[in-house]
Order: structure tokens, then sequence, then C-alpha cells
């Protein structure tokens, strides 16, 4: 399970310094948005794979959601 969370921990990280990475190119002014583009792809990307580990491990039973407690 710690494995598990680490690497989910990782991927949330990896997306938030890919937005980061793309507000810098976009604030720079350089005008060169392919840079700024491929950062949205890569957070982009990293979203969805997060999406679909988490379903997997919800599937193999890994995770397991609860309600809330009253």
């Amino acid at each position: 399970m710690e494995l598990f969370q680490i690497m989910v921990v990782c991927v949330l990280v990896g997306i938030v310094a890919s937005l980061g990475n793309a507000l810098f190119h976009l604030s720079s002014g350089k005008g060169d948005s392919r840079k700024m583009v491929r950062a949205l792809t890569i957070r982009v990307g990293l979203s969805v794979g997060l999406f679909l580990l988490l379903i997997g491990a919800w599937t193999m039973g890994i995770i397991s959601p609860h309600g809330m407690q009253p």
C-alpha cells in the first residue's frame, strides 16, 4: 500500500510541476507556445494516467472506496 501511495504522490507532483512549467512559458512572453502546449499535454496525460491507475487499483482491490462516517 505504501508503494501505491508514493506512486500517486509522485504523479500529483508531476502534474503540478507540468502546470507550473506551462504557466512559466505563458508568462515569459517569448512567443513560443509549443513549449506551453507540450507542458499542458503532459499534464493531461499524467491526469488521465492517474485516473486509470486509481481505477485499476480499485478493480484489483488495492484500494477501496468508503463512505463518510456519521
